[in-house]
Parts: structure tokens; sequence; C-alpha cells
């Protein structure tokens, strides 16, 4: 099998456990972009067993928020396709309205230059995934 998923990540990890991890995506138009990649090779929400959705989603939804908190986006877009990598992942995109593709999605049609937003520090991203995950825990 020659899934890019499964082989070791090109981008940054950013946030893992034992069942997905959270990477940072190398997309210079889009610099906070983060992919939530489950562990396992398979395509499918529904392959999953309910406990393991509700982490899935839990780890999504952390992310979001951590990015929320820390870029301000005008816009967060959520997606899982797995069209062209049947392995499944969620994308997690803070989109800002003078961003180089909005209103379309990231993948569309350019609609101007775009200001490029600045990232948030890996390390502050981590801490911020882990914290909406973990309301109360260690630091």
């Amino acid at each position: 099998m020659d899934c890019p998923l499964c082989a070791l990540p090109s981008e940054l990890t950013l946030w893992e456990d034992e069942r997905c991890r959270v990477i940072r995506v190398d997309d210079a138009a889009h610099p906070g972009f983060c992919r939530v990649v489950w562990g396992e090779h398979v395509a499918e929400m529904t392959d999953l067993s309910p406990a393991d959705r509700r982490h899935l989603l839990d780890v999504v939804m952390a992310t979001e928020a951590a990015l929320r908190n820390l870029l301000d986006p005008d816009k967060i877009n959520l997606a899982s396709f797995g069209n062209m990598v049947p392995h499944l992942h969620w994308h997690v995109i803070p989109r800002y309205r003078d961003d180089r593709h909005f209103p379309e999605s990231v993948w569309g049609a350019p609609q101007r230059e775009g200001v490029v937003h600045p990232a948030a520090d890996a390390v502050a991203l981590a801490r911020a995934i882990d914290g909406a995950l973990h309301p109360g825990g260690p630091d």
C-alpha cells in the first residue's frame, strides 16, 4: 500500500496520541492549515467504532478551538474528503476574508493576490490543542 498518510509525515506533527495525530500542512497561502489524521488506514468515519468517532471529532474540534483562539480567523473550514487519499483525515483551515481564495475553498480558484496571515507558533498550537482536549489539565 502506498499511502502518504500512513508513511512518516513530511509535515510537522503538532499533537498526537495512540489513535490520531494533528499535523501542520505546508501551505504558504494558508499557514494555519492543519490536518487531523486517523492512525489506522481506514477510509470512512463509519469504519470507526462510535468511541473512536467521538475521539477523532473531539480532536478536530480541539484543533479548531486552538486555531480560533490563537489566530482569530474570520472562519474555520472543516473538510473530510478522501477522494485522492482514502485514509481518514480532516482538514482544519483558518480562513480570512482577505486570503487568496476567500470565499472559495482553499482548493478553488484564487480570488485575489491575498494577504498571508501568520501561523501560530507550533509549541503554542500544540499546547492549545491539548488544553482544549484536557481542560483544567496540567499546562
